[in-house]
């Protein structure tokens, strides 16, 4: 695998020797000095530029300057309606994006831009100005060391949560139920999940060792060292297969683990839990469980 240096150099390079690239940006967890790194970190570059036809859904270009990827995908010719091209996002004109996952193992996320820079607060590293500050590119960058912080919540949003959490959980019982795994598992994994990472990265934050300084990475990636290991050995137990009673179980385990850290968020926040809307919440999922067992056991 190409080191980091080789990539950086191959990167700056062909901006170097392209007159039309005036500026290369480097974000993500690259340019994030606080995320963990490993040879896994994807390069998040951009490339900006006056026009951007030249380059856009230019394969020779790419093959040419940086060898021909083993993957690749252009987000702006997916036609997937799970994922709409990036021509019929706010953006539309002035931008494509190549993936490239390479042979070695590393991976590019090359956007092409023809609009000026917006200075959000991402951690940004400026990799090469032509026109020094002068053109897409301000002079100085300003990350926001809490970018991508653990944001402590409103009490309405907290709120939402727990309300989110115990209602989505009658569409799990009832898929189960109704012996529909496919979409029970998917309200499960997916939408009741959602909520339960949310409330544990507000369980991370309120710890006094963290305060709300530290980032829980996209879907939680960042759990396993920052969650205390027995909550993090009960979170691993609400994923199960695709046997119902495991499922049952994982489900429950979720429950309770939910339960444990909102609670605690609650009480650190000064916020109200709903224990009423759990408790409804739970005997749903207890009748939907007995009923189920009562009608295997009719046949």
């Amino acid at each position: 695998m190409r080191t980091e240096q080789e990539m950086l150099d191959l990167i700056i390079g062909v901006a170097k020797d392209d007159e039309r690239i005036r500026a290369v940006l480097m974000s993500g967890s690259r340019a994030d000095s606080s995320a963990p790194r490993d040879s896994f970190m994807d390069y998040d570059i951009e490339y900006f530029v006056h026009d951007v036809a030249p380059f856009y859904d230019n394969l020779n270009w790419l093959y040419e300057k940086f060898g021909k990827p083993a993957v690749l995908q252009l987000p702006e010719s997916n036609t997937l309606p799970s994922l709409p091209p990036i021509a019929d996002t706010p953006l539309g004109e002035g931008h494509c994006t190549y993936l490239a996952l390479f042979e070695d193992g590393n991976r590019i996320d090359l956007s092409i831009v023809s609009y000026k820079y917006t200075d959000n607060g991402e951690p940004a590293i400026v990799l090469l100005d032509k026109d020094n500050g002068e053109g897409f590119l301000p002079k100085v960058i300003h990350p926001k060391p809490d970018y991508w912080h653990i944001k402590p919540p409103t009490a309405e949003h907290f709120r939402d949560c727990c309300n989110e959490f115990w209602w989505c959980l009658n569409n799990v019982a009832k898929g189960i139920a109704r012996d529909e795994l496919p979409y029970a598992k998917h309200m499960f994994d997916c939408v009741v999940r959602d909520m339960l990472d949310l409330m544990l990265g507000w369980f991370i934050g309120v710890d006094k060792q963290h305060n709300f300084a530290v980032s829980a990475g996209k879907q939680g990636k960042y759990f396993k060292r920052l969650l205390p290991p027995e909550i993090y050995e009960n979170y691993c137990k609400t994923y199960s297969d695709s046997n119902y009673e495991n499922f049952w179980a994982a489900v429950f385990s979720g429950c309770e683990l939910f339960r444990s850290a909102a609670l605690r968020v609650a009480g650190e926040m000064g916020f109200c839990y709903d224990e009423g809307e759990e408790r409804g919440s739970v005997n749903y999922l207890n009748q939907c469980r007995n009923d189920n067992a009562e009608c295997r056991n009719e046949f």
